[in-house]
């Protein structure tokens, strides 16, 4: 009964999407007109394609964003390594991440954008590519692309896998339930993130024979390279800076510059010479806060204008897309945003403790919570989660006393290599298990 339920609601929910077509095409046609999508290859969005297929067996890996997607590359390199007889194909859905994972990908991926889940879209993109396997990452459950996969017998696998709280209660919704049943019943694999997220997708009622963990693919993204640019201005900027205070607040989001200037401006009364870098979450937003700054009468360089940092300089905004992790190898200190204001799911603490920074976050981190709380049980000086209040105390005691500052870069460091270890051979076995021997054989 249940799933008969599951199948009606499918039904439903294939007829809406295809009746709101019209409707989500001008929907794009607007976003591709704002600059949201991508101006040349937006069509991919509608399940059509700009590269040919390769002969042979191809899976296929899907992320929304350059969170997931960075998460993913691991994987992939992984897959191109050890099973050079399949293709890979990787989707992501938003332009930035498509601006910075496309100088990551190994040259043999075929990097397309994701097709709406709409029926002509999904159909045409699956009619085309023919994979053998769907990898998803972390919150991926779209009704046609899952129910289509299916139905063309192709294997699907969830890894990374969690959904927020909000999430949760509305797929867990009495009347949305048998379709939430119905659409996990259909993977081959699920790999949460956390014990807590697994017991959701339990709870959520997928089987409990196709859960498996090997450990938070984002502890994973440290070893991937970043994006190219020129590397002189890091040289210089390690040169210039040596004799300064120095911290940095990366993945700021709008309202949170706010508290990171009035935490520059009391740390500045503290250290005449101190330097403060802040990396935006999206980089139209750094030229904003570069004009605020400036009316603040404080002395801004930028890093898209490859500004010169003057010996009156003291803040630093790194407008650019995949240099975040060239700029937690600069800085002792790494405050990381998305987190000091409520309603706020944090980013990925990982690559700051990879990179050996002494790493503070805000109360706001959503199921980053996890990885806060898996680092700190290791080491209670690896993370520190304090509020935008307490922020100016924090920083200003790591950069008030070297031994303090020291403890804490090594817990972070320490923490994160022990929660790294073996994740990436963990997945492997699983995927070879449960996706690979069993649809492309051995």
């Amino acid at each position: 009964m249940a799933r008969e339920r599951g199948e009606i609601l499918y039904t439903i929910y294939r007829a809406l999407t295809y009746g709101l077509s019209p409707l989500l095409y001008l929907h794009l046609r607007w976003r591709k007109r704002r600059g949201l999508e991508h101006p040349l290859r937006w069509v991919e969005r509608l399940g059509r394609p700009s590269l040919p297929r390769p002969a042979g067996p191809l899976v296929w890996f899907h992320a929304v964003s350059l969170g997931e997607g960075m998460a993913a590359i691991p994987v992939i390199k992984c897959c191109i390594e050890r099973r050079p007889d399949v293709s890979v194909l990787m989707t992501t859905t938003t332009a930035s991440a498509f601006e910075v994972i496309k100088n990551l990908l190994p040259s043999n991926v075929i990097y397309q954008f994701s097709p709406l889940d709409i029926p002509h879209a999904i159909d045409a993109f699956l009619c085309y590519w023919r994979p053998s396997a769907v990898i998803l990452m972390e919150s991926e459950l779209w009704p046609n692309l899952i129910m289509c996969a299916a139905k063309n017998e192709i294997t699907l696998a969830l890894l990374n896998a969690r959904m927020s709280r909000t999430s949760y209660q509305n797929w867990s919704l009495p009347v949305i339930l048998p379709l939430t049943s119905l659409l996990l019943s259909k993977f081959s694999l699920i790999v949460p993130l956390s014990t807590t997220q697994g017991i959701h997708f339990q709870l959520l009622q997928a089987s409990p024979f196709i859960i498996n963990f090997c450990g938070d693919l984002k502890y994973a993204v440290e070893n991937i390279d970043t994006a190219e640019r020129d590397n002189r201005v890091l040289e210089d900027l390690k040169v210039q800076l040596a004799e300064r205070k120095m911290w940095l607040a990366s993945s700021i989001h709008k309202g949170e510059e706010e508290v990171m200037l009035e935490v520059h401006k009391a740390l500045k009364q503290m250290y005449q010479n101190i330097f403060t870098i802040i990396v935006p979450r999206h980089p139209q937003h750094g030229q904003e806060i570069a004009l605020e700054l400036q009316k603040e009468q404080l002395s801004v360089a930028l890093r898209s204008r490859n500004d010169k940092i003057m010996p009156e300089t003291n803040i630093y905004v790194v407008d650019t897309l995949g240099e975040l992790r060239k700029f937690y190898s600069l800085t002792p200190i790494a405050v990381v945003g998305g987190s000091f204001l409520p309603g706020s799911a944090g980013h990925n603490i990982s690559e700051a403790a990879a990179a050996g920074c002494a790493v503070l976050t805000g109360p706001y981190i959503g199921h980053f919570s996890h990885m806060a709380k898996q680092m700190q049980q290791l080491n209670p000086l690896s993370v520190q989660q304090v509020s935008g209040d307490s922020l100016v105390e924090a920083v200003g005691e790591l950069l008030g006393d070297e031994s303090t500052l020291e403890a804490h870069r090594n817990a972070a460091k320490q923490a994160y290599e022990a929660l790294s270890k073996g994740i990436i051979e963990n997945l492997w076995y699983l995927l070879g298990v449960h996706i690979f021997d069993k649809t492309m054989g051995k």
